[in-house]
């Protein structure tokens, strides 16, 4: 007979609640405010990506403080 764990077994957390999955999210919102910054090609783009790259700044500042 084999020994199992008798510790009940976790419940995955949804995916907005994970760490890994959120951060990766951040970084892409992160990246996409540097392209919008660095194209020459329409202003409104150029316009908005301070916001963006707060926007990912805070979530990964938020988002890293999650558990594993």
């Amino acid at each position: 007979m084999s020994e199992q764990s008798l510790a009940p077994v976790k419940p995955r957390r949804p995916f907005f609640l994970r760490r890994g999955p959120m951060e990766a999210l951040a970084v892409g919102v992160i990246a996409l405010g540097f392209l919008m910054l660095f194209q020459p090609f329409l202003l409104v783009l150029y316009t908005y990506s301070f916001i963006t790259l707060l926007v990912g700044t805070f979530m990964f500042m938020i988002v890293s403080k999650f558990p594993e």
